[in-house]
């Protein structure tokens, strides 16, 4: 049996969108701010990531993420994360 590829990143999210949206399909409760809600779930484990392989290094992590340093203190603020920790 020949070895699985792994998922893409595009693939993996447009499978959990699927998922998430037959979820709610029949939902009475629609869902709103769905933009919001998907970033959260991604931006979290992105930063989390990227901090653990700097080993805290905010400036590289920033730089690796495309931001600048003080944004990335923001987002690291709103979701509760130090350099120390990362959660």
């Amino acid at each position: 049996m020949p070895p699985m590829e792994p998922l893409s990143l595009r693939q993996a999210v447009e499978r959990s969108m699927a998922l998430y949206l037959a979820d709610v399909e029949d939902d009475d409760d629609l869902v709103t701010n769905l933009y919001d809600l998907v970033l959260r779930e991604v931006e979290l484990p992105l930063i989390q990531s990227v901090l653990n392989f700097t080993n805290g290094n905010q400036s590289r992590t920033a730089t690796m993420l495309g931001l600048n340093r003080g944004t990335l203190r923001k987002k690291m603020k709103l979701y509760g994360l130090d350099s120390t920790n990362r959660r």
